[in-house]
């Protein structure tokens, strides 16, 4: 049976009294736990940034609890993959592929050097922490995809494109939270950058249902 985190990051069982003051890594960690409820469906786009607003100016861990009350715990999975959080990953290849799929931890920005090989971000069920990640490109051939979920958005109107196009699916129902937002930046050259919704598997496919995948 895996272990829980409370928002705080204390185990779940007794806590601390609430009236003690909270730490800068407490407000961080309830942060993450809004966001990732938010990713899950949990909260709207403004409860988000009134639950985000009051846990930044939080002085005790009882305001901070107050906060997370309806939602689930983080499990201790998650919290682990949390405090991995880079703040720049590189990747740097040639001519084989490159895929980042499951729950891979998507860091605060991230340096992408390729040459003639298949890159694909799949954030269907990414840990994602922040929202907001930079990628700086310097790619030249084959393709860049990038999978996402209702409540990503990627922009790339900074990224300049050199014999190569552009295809962006993303579609985003009203009162959807943005969770993160993908900013594109740098050389893209030959092949192509696509940035699409999951596949739906066959049995979706049959029943006419939207993809499952979300992010975390």
């Amino acid at each position: 049976m895996s272990q829980e985190i409370s928002p705080t990051g204390k185990r779940s069982g007794p806590g601390s009294s609430p009236a003690l003051r909270a730490s800068h890594a407490d407000r961080d960690r309830v942060v993450d736990v809004l966001r990732i409820a938010a990713g899950d469906g949990r909260l709207t786009s403004d409860e988000l940034d009134e639950r985000l607003e009051t846990a930044l100016s939080a002085r005790t861990l009882g305001e901070l609890a107050a906060l997370t009350v309806d939602l689930p715990p983080v499990s201790a999975s998650t919290g682990a993959a949390m405090a991995e959080v880079k703040d720049v990953l590189r990747i740097d290849q040639r001519f084989s592929s490159v895929e980042r799929a499951g729950q891979w931890v998507v860091p605060r920005r991230l340096e992408l050097a390729a040459e003639w090989c298949e890159v694909t971000l799949d954030f269907t069920q990414a840990v994602i922490t922040q929202d907001t990640l930079r990628i700086d490109v310097d790619m030249r051939g084959k393709n860049l995809t990038l999978v996402t979920t209702q409540g990503i958005v990627v922009d790339a109107d900074a990224l300049r494109l050199e014999h190569s196009r552009l295809k962006i699916r993303q579609t985003r129902a009203p009162g959807t939270p943005v969770t993160l937002r993908v900013e594109l930046v740098g050389n893209k050259s030959f092949g192509r950058v696509v940035v699409r919704p999951p596949r739906r598997t066959f049995g979706q496919w049959l029943l006419r249902k939207p993809p499952s995948g979300r992010a975390t």
